[in-house]
C-alpha cells in the first residue's frame, strides 16, 4: 500500500472533504456515481462505438463539497459520455442437480457490456 506523505493538514483538506464533481446517474436499472474523466462499464447500450451520449437521468450532484439531490430526479442535470467499447463478461456457469435422480443441467452465460468515458457533467 502507497503512503501519502502530508507536510500540512491544509494539503490535505480537499482530499478530507470530496471537494471533487461527481453525479450519480441511472442506466441499465443501475445507480453508478461518476466522476469527469472516469472508465465504467456498463450494461449495454446500443450505440456505436466513439459516438457520444447523454444520460439525462442524473439523481445527485456534487459540486464543490455541496451536495445537490433530486426528487427523484434533477431538473437541468445531464452527464454526457462517449463510447469507447461493446465486450463481454466474464462466463458465468449455472448449473442444477437434484440428488439420485439423474438429473444435471450446465449452462453459461456472458453478459454484453460497454466501456464508457464520462466527459462531462453539466448542472
Amino acid at each position: 500500500m502507497k503512503r501519502l506523505r502530508v507536510e500540512s493538514l491544509l494539503d490535505i483538506m480537499p482530499i478530507l472533504k470530496g471537494n471533487k464533481m461527481y453525479a450519480v446517474i441511472k442506466s441499465g436499472g443501475k445507480q453508478h456515481r461518476v466522476t469527469e474523466g472516469e472508465v465504467i462499464t456498463l450494461e449495454k447500450i446500443s450505440a456505436e462505438e466513439g459516438s457520444v451520449i447523454e444520460f439525462p437521468e442524473v439523481l445527485a450532484v456534487n459540486k464543490e463539497g455541496k451536495l445537490e439531490v433530486g426528487a427523484p430526479l434533477l431538473e437541468g442535470a445531464k452527464v454526457t459520455a462517449k463510447i469507447l467499447d461493446h465486450i463481454k463478461a466474464p462466463k458465468v456457469t449455472i448449473i442444477k442437480m437434484k440428488r439420485r435422480q439423474d438429473y444435471r443441467r450446465k449452462q453459461g452465460h456472458r453478459q454484453n457490456l460497454t466501456k464508457v468515458l464520462i466527459e462531462s457533467i453539466k448542472y
